[in-house]
């Protein structure tokens, strides 16, 4: 459970002299607006997590479906549910917690980590580009996030991320690599509204 809660938890470093480099931004709004232009959306992503020594702690297969500020992400058993005002989040087991969307503020939401939402979370800056990719580095300006900094490839023939890379406060790594991405999907909104019966009888929700 916790490798698929970081990929929303994702993951506090406040550097002073960080700005929001223009050429940074401007690869994010590129794929801030293609996401945002997209009717529906199914990402599969992979995630590696190593400890600060580089140890493997574990690889994860994750199916990501978005549609406007609604998602679905599922991980084996386990599944996270955003209906736009709550999200509920599936141990896989027996337990659902429910939270408000306002309360997921110190998250990195797959919205945020897809569409380029990062202005108002992250001073970031262009490291280095090529013809096919822009690498940038994003740098949190609240403290009390749970993660030093987050290093994104972008792929500058899709307007897309590619993959990116996420430091906590332990020096945990976790590398999320973007294997598919399908902009034209179309997803019924039911598929984005809290089913209990969908759960088995024994769970328990927890607000």
């Amino acid at each position: 459970m916790r490798i698929i809660t970081i990929l929303l938890a994702f993951l506090s470093f406040l550097s002073a002299s960080a700005q929001k480099d223009v050429q940074a931004k401007a690869f994010l709004d590129q794929i801030g607006a293609k996401v945002k232009s997209a009717k529906g959306m199914i990402v599969n992503i992979e995630l590696v997590s190593k400890n600060s020594s580089g140890k493997a702690l574990g690889t994860k297969s994750i199916n990501l479906k978005m549609k406007g500020d609604k998602y679905l992400l599922q991980q084996g058993a386990t599944e996270i549910l955003c209906d736009g005002a709550f999200i509920y989040n599936f141990d896989g087991v027996n337990t659902i917690s429910k939270s408000n969307v306002s309360e997921s503020d110190q998250t990195l939401s797959p919205q945020k980590l897809l569409a380029g939402k990062y202005d108002k979370d992250f001073n970031y800056s262009l490291l280095s580009q090529n013809n096919n990719s822009a690498t940038i580095e994003l740098l949190p300006i609240d403290k009390l996030k749970n993660f030093q900094k987050v290093t994104l490839i972008i792929d500058k023939q899709k307007s897309a991320l590619s993959s990116a890379t996420i430091q906590d406060k332990s020096n945990n790594i976790t590398f999320v690599k973007v294997q598919s991405i399908n902009f034209g999907a179309v997803l019924v909104d039911k598929l984005f509204q809290f089913n209990r019966a969908k759960y088995p009888k024994n769970v328990e929700i927890f607000d």
